[in-house]
Order: C-alpha cells, then structure tokens, then sequence
C-alpha cells in the first residue's frame, strides 16, 4: 500500500522543500496551502500522515488537526510549530496531534517521525489477531480496532487505542512515563514524556465516567500510571 503525506504548509518553499524529499523516500506527496484546502485533500486523498502546520491563513492548524481528528480517528497527524512554548506544544496534543515538531526542523528527522508514526499505526494492524480484549464495562476488537464501553463504541486516536489496549493487557501493573514512550510512541521517538501526560488525559476524558475521579487509568506518583484490576 502506498504511504500518502500531506502536507499543508502555506509557505511554498517550505511545502516544495519538503515534497522533494518525501518523494526521495518514497512517499506519494499532496500539498495544501490552507486549513481549508488541507481538509478537503484529506477527505479525497486519505493520506496516511499529515504534516500540519499550526500559523496558516483562514483556519489555524489547531482548529484543523481538531477536524481530522474527528474525522480520521486513524490517520497521522505531525504538527508544524515555529512556537517554543510548551503551552503550544500541549495545545496541538490536546487537539488530537499524534507528534509536534519544531520549526526550524531537520529534514531527516521529520521524514524519520513520519516513518516511525506509519510504523505504529500500520504494524499493529498487520500484526493483530482477530481477537477481543475485555475488562468490566470495556471491550477491545482488535482486529478492526474498534474500542466499546458498555457496547457503545468510543472513537480513540492511534495512540489512545494503543495506551488502552496496552493496559487491558497489563492490568495493575505500574508503567513509568519512559516505558511508555517507548512501547507506544517507539525507541526512536524524539521528545518529552509531556505527550505521554497529554495523552493519559485525553484518553480520561473519553473513557473515565463523568464528575467521578478516576476509576481506570490510576496515577501512581513519582512513577508514571496503571490500570486498575476490577476485583
């Protein structure tokens, strides 16, 4: 199957830099100079990585990784940020961002990300039996990856689906930030254990019950977080 990128990046020179050398590394490359064009070649072309960046005309990538997400629960999804901050940083995380890059970025790397990003996403598929994963209220097909509660389904990014099904299969057992990272994100990922955080509390939001602390996903202090067992 053909690895498609998008990149929507409304700078030309960056958008033409960056499609010469994803073409050299096999990549089927489609361009976008807004948000708006960005979501409208996603829907056409269903690329399998989207390289976004946050300052674009119109629509701020913010607002469009929100959409894609929304849209595409299985697509990947690169921010594009000249921003140094953390606050952005964790912004495009919360948006449902699976990695953030900073500007001015190294091409290798950034190709490499992708690489890696396709790795996770298209590995576990290939990899996965057609089997369920089960605990109390929830209910993992692992074949189609599709997660339920209570036999309603929950729409989870990659990596949610991925830090779920990880601790249904090790209930109770206590993983530190670092473990983590390198189970769900990968050995080569480049980075701060913040993503881990940002995605522990998006993956709260949609699983945990309302107005309730939580019951599933336990912090365990100075270490990192489990799942608790139902007894």
């Amino acid at each position: 199957m053909e690895n498609k990128v998008l990149i929507v990046e409304d700078e030309e020179s960056i958008r033409g830099f960056l499609k010469i050398n994803f073409r050299k590394n096999d990549f089927v490359v489609i361009e976008a100079g807004s948000g708006e064009e960005g979501i409208d070649k996603a829907r056409q072309e269903r690329p399998s990585v989207v390289l976004l960046d946050v300052m674009l005309p119109g629509m701020d990538g913010f607002q469009v990784c929100e959409v894609l997400r929304k849209e595409f629960p299985d697509m990947g999804i690169i921010m594009l940020t000249a921003r140094g901050q953390d606050i952005d940083r964790i912004k495009g995380l919360e948006f449902g961002a699976d990695d953030y890059v900073l500007k001015p970025f190294n091409t290798t790397e950034l190709i490499l990300r992708a690489k890696s990003l396709l790795r996770r996403l298209g590995g576990n598929k290939a990899n996965d039996r057609a089997e369920t994963v089960n605990s109390g209220a929830f209910r993992i097909d692992v074949y189609s990856q599709r997660v339920f509660k209570d036999g309603t389904e929950i729409m989870l990014t990659p990596k949610e689906y991925l830090l779920l099904k990880l601790f249904l299969e090790n209930q109770n057992k206590a993983f530190t930030r670092d473990e983590l990272l390198d189970k769900i994100w990968g050995y080569d990922f480049i980075g701060d254990t913040k993503i881990v955080d940002v995605n522990i509390r998006r993956l709260r939001s949609k699983i945990e019950d309302k107005n309730s602390a939580a019951m599933y996903i336990e912090t365990v202090w100075g270490t990192g977080y489990r799942w608790r067992k139902e007894q």
